[in-house]
Formats: structure tokens, sequence, C-alpha cells
């Protein structure tokens, strides 16, 4: 990331960086796993290294800025999205941005607690990692959780979406939702708690995370 001395122009600077990086994930297939009727997404890693970067609220920008262009693909990209919007468009803008903008705005407050915490310990600077690492893994979590959760609470009785997921009544939606969100949270952790953790402690040894 960019070093200046100007605290908000270097803060415009990750933001816009981090945002650029959002869109390319987004529309490359780089961002998406697509599996079937649904997808495991790489595009929390961003809004995490932005939510330790910036705070809450770049968290949650970035997290926006996920969130619209996840809306963007329920216009015929992605096949499930595009099922769900035409059941209800507002259902489908919530699912797909509020939970995203929200997911930011928690990482950004749960990276600030740990580090209130941590910063209570002995030999604080060693303990960054851990604060990094444990902010990094609950992007991924709050992002499958409440993203399914959504669907689950929006959508769970729509046919359609039990066509889609080719169940049968021998598998209630709840069951389904809540095995996926744990295989999706699992992959989506493993990749983001690994790269974000990664990222942000080269960053604190560049000198760029200062807080």
């Amino acid at each position: 990331m960019p070093r200046t001395r100007n605290p908000k122009i270097r803060q415009m600077v990750q933001l816009s960086i981090l945002t650029a990086l959002i869109l390319v994930l987004a529309f490359t297939p780089i961002g998406y796993l697509r599996l079937g009727p649904f997808s495991i997404t790489f595009m929390p890693v961003p809004v995490v290294i932005g939510a330790i970067l910036l705070g809450p609220g770049g968290g949650a920008f970035l997290g926006l800025v996920f969130g619209l262009t996840s809306f963007a693909q329920c216009f015929g990209i992605d096949p499930m999205g595009t099922t769900l919007m035409t059941i209800n468009i507002f259902f489908t803008f919530v699912m797909t941005v509020v939970t995203r903008t929200l997911m930011g705005y928690l990482v950004g407050l749960v990276f600030r607690g740990m580090q209130a915490l941590l910063a209570k310990l002995p030999k604080s600077d060693k303990t960054k990692p851990v604060a990094y690492a444990i902010a990094s893994a609950a992007g991924p979590l709050f992002n499958t959780i409440l993203f399914m959760s959504a669907m689950y609470l929006f959508f769970g009785k729509e046919q359609v979406v039990l066509d889609a997921f080719a169940l049968t009544g021998a598998v209630p939606f709840f069951v389904f939702v809540f095995g996926l969100v744990f295989a999706n949270a699992l992959v989506e952790l493993l990749v983001t708690l690994l790269i974000g953790t990664a990222v942000c402690v080269a960053l604190d040894h560049a000198k760029v995370l200062h807080k």
C-alpha cells in the first residue's frame, strides 16, 4: 500500500486500491468458485484487509462495494441470484448488499476489540498477528452466516429455490442451508485467514498500518 504523510490521503489511496481489487475480483473468474447453484467467494479478503486498515467505516464501505457487485451479478450473471431477483428484488438487495455492508463493519469492530484486548497483555506488539488472524477469520464467517441466514429467512419456502438446490421433502431447507454455511465458511475462512493475516503482517512490517 502507498505511504504518504497525510493520513486522509493515505486512507483514500488505500480505499481506492481495495475498491479496485474488489471490482477486479467481482467481474473476473478469480473472485468466485461456482459450484452448481451456489458460489464460494474470495471477495471478503479485500474487505477484511480494509476493515483492519481503515476501521469499521472503511470495512462497511468496502462491504457495500462487495455487496453492490454481488447484486449486479443477479442481473443474468449468477443463476441463483437471477432466480431470487425474479421472486423479490428488495429481499435480494438486502441479502446481497446489506449483509455484506454489515459484515465489513463488524470485522472492523472485531479488530478494534481484539486490539484493545491484546494491548493489555505483555509484549502486545507480538500479539498483533493474533488480532489480524481473528479479524480475518471473522470476515468469511460473518459473510456466510449473514448471507445464508437472509436467504433462508427471505426465500427458504420458495419452491423455485428448493428446485434449484435439487432438494426433496426429505431434506429440509434449513438443514441444507446450515450445512452449506459450514462448507462455504470453511473454504472462505481458510483462504481469507491465510491471505488476510499475511497481508496485514506485511503491511505492519512496512509501517503502513498506523493505529
